[in-house]
């Protein structure tokens, strides 16, 4: 039996259910906060956050590199590595057909993350 730790990732949570009550709410548990620090420190990238709101604002719900690097005065490497960054932190979801690669939001992953932040106006500061 190994005695390494199964890993849990944003990707294996439930995009159904919530991850967890608002942080306004409860302190967020160290385990979780290890799953969801990836997710928002991806989108701590000025690049990555317009990446992210391209893709999850696009009409087909997806979009093609190709039309997402030339948005940018940056290289087509430096793109793909943005993206790759938003997909391993769970983020999105790719697809190649032929030499393309399209990508799509997980709104699931989106909604929690939402959820998370989310603070309820009527409650009055502490």
């Amino acid at each position: 039996m190994s005695k390494q730790a199964t890993v849990l990732t944003l990707t294996d949570l439930n995009a159904d259910e919530p991850c967890c009550p608002p942080i306004a709410q409860h302190r967020i548990p160290a385990e979780t906060a290890v799953v969801l620090a990836p997710a928002f420190k991806a989108l701590g990238d000025p690049v990555r956050l317009q990446l992210m709101s391209m893709i999850a604002s696009a009409p087909d719900g997806e979009m093609c590199v190709c039309d997402l690097t030339p948005q940018f005065e940056l290289s087509g490497p430096t793109i793909s590595h943005h993206l790759k960054t938003l997909r391993e932190a769970g983020l999105v979801d790719s697809d190649r057909r032929g030499t393309w690669v399209y990508y799509r939001a997980r709104p699931g992953i989106m909604r929690q993350l939402a959820a998370l932040l989310t603070v309820d106006i009527a409650t009055p500061a502490r």
